[in-house]
């Protein structure tokens, strides 16, 4: 038996919550796998809902769990043939980061990127709500949130806008029209949204069915957010910062 299989039999036997960074990471860099996926790592940068770099990026990678990277991987294929590509914002993302965003909605600073980001939630209701918790499957490995853009890409040239506002897509380059902006927490992200037209359900679909026809499960709060099922590491939440 190698030094890896030991590991992580270890952790499933014994329920090891976070590796350390001097243990053995065992998630892959998607574009070692799959090089055509564009990244956009929100969260390595301070274009998202906490207004800052976060804890533990500290580059605009994207890892994931050798099953969940081959996935996704083979879902790229697919939408290339159709002159479509996957973008992805996160992928793995360290425990120290969820407690960064814990930090962050338990604290004043929540006002300051409301209405960018959950202008219609109260941002004492974050918790509540379900959008902020102490652990993410994302700290799992097999978790990514993503959208679809049109080939060739065009990156996007705005981010400070009202994430429901109808016309912001006209500042994300040719990211397909989902109806809200990432990480967007209000009803309207739910995939399946009454409250939406049917072209943008329709653009939902195909990245919904893309995914599914690969493995995913989509979480039906946010029509960006699926998980690889099953998870290699179910029971285990990663700290490894991404360098």
């Amino acid at each position: 038996m190698n030094k890896k299989s030991l590991i992580l039999i270890l952790v499933f036997i014994l329920g090891i919550g976070i590796f350390s960074e001097n243990s053995e990471f065992p998630l892959v860099d998607i574009n070692e796998v799959s090089p055509s996926v564009i990244k956009e790592i929100r969260y390595e940068a301070n274009h998202n809902f906490v207004g800052q770099q976060v804890d533990g990026y500290n580059a605009p990678k994207c890892y994931l769990t050798e099953s969940a990277a081959n996935a996704l991987a083979r879902v790229q294929a697919s939408l290339l043939k159709q002159s479509l590509s996957l973008k992805v914002f996160d992928c793995y993302r360290p425990q120290q980061a969820v407690d960064h965003f814990v930090r962050w909605a338990s604290g004043n600073e929540p006002d300051q990127t409301k209405a960018i980001y959950f202008p219609n939630i109260p941002a004492d209701s974050l918790f509540e709500l379900g959008y902020i918790a102490k652990r993410s499957g994302h700290s799992r490995g097999s978790t990514v949130d993503l959208a679809i853009v049109q080939l060739p890409y065009q990156p996007p040239s705005e981010f400070e806008y009202n994430c429901l506002d109808e016309d912001g897509y006209k500042y994300r380059g040719s990211e397909l029209n989902m109806g809200t902006a990432y990480d967007c927490f209000d009803v309207r992200s739910h995939t399946r949204s009454n409250l939406l037209p049917d072209s943008i359900l329709s653009n939902r679909m195909i990245l919904l069915e893309a995914m599914e026809a690969e493995g995913f499960v989509n979480y039906s709060q946010e029509w960006w957010h699926f998980t690889f099922k099953p998870e290699e590491f179910l029971n285990t939440y990663f700290d490894v910062p991404i360098e």
